[in-house]
């Protein structure tokens, strides 16, 4: 295999692809420490933690995103990465709004919607009991 100056980067959400792009750099968190990552590092597979993730463009501009658990996988010049959920900013400053923002609304509408569930599981199990019940 010959050295490379970029490698391709997917970000991935359960819903859409974040970003798709060539890349110089990356910098990531994952469970035992924070670490860099060039076109030529080893492939391997590692769990992410909540962090901010940095990737190097082609052109040398820095792209920041607040990402929540996942994984990354790299294997050659492919990096693969799934989030469950994440932003892009502009910068360190003004991410650390966007995130809160973002992530806030999706946690009320997790709460609404496990709310919701428990409702309907609740109504389930009530006309169940109602089928046993016996009739006159």
């Amino acid at each position: 295999m010959s050295l490379a100056d970029t490698m391709q980067v997917t970000l991935r959400l359960p819903t859409r692809t974040l970003f798709n792009g060539s890349v110089q750099r990356l910098f990531a968190r994952a469970e035992n420490g924070a670490f860099g990552m060039l076109p030529n590092h080893t492939d391997f597979v590692t769990a992410l933690v909540p962090s901010v993730l940095i990737l190097t463009t082609e052109d040398g501009g820095e792209m920041f995103f607040g990402i929540d658990e996942g994984i990354l996988m790299k294997k050659g010049y492919q990096v693969d990465i799934a989030i469950r959920r994440g932003v892009q900013g502009s910068d360190l400053d003004t991410l650390h709004e966007t995130i809160q923002a973002a992530f806030i609304e999706v946690d009320e509408e997790e709460r609404v919607a496990r709310s919701a569930l428990s409702r309907l599981e609740a109504g389930i199990v009530r006309r169940f009991g109602d089928l046993r019940k016996p009739t006159v």
